[in-house]
């Protein structure tokens, strides 16, 4: 985006136009009172800082509309933590409460995502609908940090996470390349400037468009003996009219459908309950099914979950496996996009009460349905990256 100094009217990009204005005074101390910050604040405002689908020529191919998307993409901000960011900080927070534990049968063992910024929702701009988009931003934010094969692929090597009304561009290319063609019919293929709902099924179509493979699990009871739960975007995506929110991100298809891509895999509730199942996933998970430990805090290398229930979602950056004795209980710790940066870091700095944002146990999933969503390893293309346009998911039984 452009805009015109306000001192010469010359046209300069929008990231130069401060500067440039600047310029003009560092030798005219007069020149200041002539054009204050006022005027150069009123000339940025009549300029729209965000992208705009308007910006596409219709006779652009796909290539050359996200060529002008790299170049007019504006980057997220967000309150940036000290020191080495929250994870850091939440790691030795964990690590001064094992060191409390009073005996010797009592332990604890947590295992954390690598550095995450937490991209929380703005009053002014996203509350109450862009949840989704700021797991998004905070799953970004964390692949950008550690899969170096992910930055020259990632939102054009821009190296940053856009803000939201960028990210609702890259989802209209996602669906313009072919990525859940069914999820793109119902938004009428368009999402830009809206504040409709997305979820984990959005945000595998948008990932998934780089190479990258996003993989969703649904958590949800049996319905029937010849159904299951799947996500839109798989072939008989849309068959149930939606009713609410996770209605939106999970729809009964039928199991025996020829053109079902959606793998099973199931628990016996009898045996465990549903909490347990999803915090033993959830533990296998960062664990990699191969990693026990009587005690202490690890930094791994797993990308951080989307974890998306009927109403809200937020980001899973790890969990915590407690026991007494020979019973155990399970804490997920996550990052919630309804929370001010600043009141976690202050709670996480001063070590009070930073356990009320961070830890969530079993007994607050009383949801009866859970979707989570995670980055598997490895850049995909070709034959492999045309598969990923449909988007399937892994279903375990609660």
């Amino acid at each position: 985006m452009s805009a015109s100094c306000p001192v010469c009217n010359l046209t300069l990009p929008l990231s130069e136009i401060q500067s440039h204005a600047n310029a003009h005074f560092e030798s005219d101390e007069d020149g200041v009172q002539d054009f204050c910050d006022e005027q150069l604040a009123l000339q940025l405002a009549s300029s729209d800082p965000s992208p705009s689908s308007a910006t596409f020529d219709d006779s652009m191919d796909l290539d050359g509309k996200v060529a002008c998307l790299v170049s007019s993409q504006t980057k997220s901000t967000f309150y940036r933590v000290r020191q080495d960011g929250l994870i850091c900080l939440l790691k030795n927070c964990l690590e001064s409460e094992l060191r409390s534990k009073p005996k010797p049968q009592e332990g604890a063992a947590c295992l954390l995502s690598g550095y995450v910024d937490h991209f929380q929702c703005n009053p002014s701009e996203d509350l109450g609908w862009g949840c989704g988009w700021r797991n998004i931003q905070m799953q970004c934010s964390h692949l950008l940090s550690h899969r170096e094969e992910v930055r020259p692929l990632l939102f054009g090597a821009s190296g940053f996470v856009p803000d939201i009304p960028s990210l609702q561009l890259w989802l209209e290319m996602a669906w313009s390349k072919g990525f859940d063609l069914a999820g793109s019919l119902h938004f009428g293929n368009r999402i830009y400037g809206s504040k409709k709902w997305i979820g984990t099924t959005e945000c595998a179509a948008l990932l998934r468009s780089f190479g990258l493979k996003a993989r969703i699990v649904d958590f949800a009871p049996k319905k029937s003996e010849s159904l299951h739960l799947s996500v839109p975007g798989s072939a008989l995506a849309g068959k149930r009219k939606p009713c609410g929110p996770m209605d939106r991100y999970v729809i009964m298809k039928q199991e025996s459908h020829p053109e079902n891509s959606v793998k099973r895999c199931g628990s016996n509730p009898s045996r465990i309950s549903r909490e347990e199942t999803l915090m033993d996933w959830v533990w296998n998970y960062f664990s990699d099914n191969s990693w026990n430990m009587s005690s202490g805090v690890r930094l791994t290398s797993k990308s951080p979950l989307y974890f998306q229930h009927d109403g809200h979602s937020r980001t899973i950056i790890g969990i915590q496996k407690c026991w007494r004795g020979l019973s155990h209980q399970y804490n997920l710790l996550i990052l919630d996009p309804a929370d001010r940066t600043e009141a976690l870091e202050t709670s996480l700095v001063e070590k009070k009460g930073w356990e009320k944002y961070f830890k969530r146990g079993a007994h607050t999933l009383k949801q009866p349905e859970y979707q989570l969503l995670y980055v598997d390893d490895g850049i995909a293309n070709g034959e492999e990256l045309e598969q990923l346009k449909i988007i399937d998911s892994l279903f375990v039984e609660f």
